[in-house]
């Protein structure tokens, strides 16, 4: 049988373990990446406004 992720021929008949570990953990790292990027935008926001806090005390004081 060939591996479907590397293409390669498999002794045990099914994907290559490794092939199937790399393939999850990628899959994992690009549904990450999309969640941090959302998570960015928020803390950006957060931040702004914090930093739009400060200034208003600092113009009273």
């Amino acid at each position: 049988m060939i591996c479907s992720v590397c293409h390669k021929i498999s002794a045990t008949g099914q994907d290559h373990l490794d092939c199937v570990q790399k393939k999850s953990i990628e899959s994992k790292d690009q549904s990450l990446n999309g969640e941090k990027l959302d998570t960015s935008k928020d803390l950006n926001v957060e931040i702004r406004a914090v930093l739009e806090h400060l200034t208003k005390e600092q113009k009273k004081s």
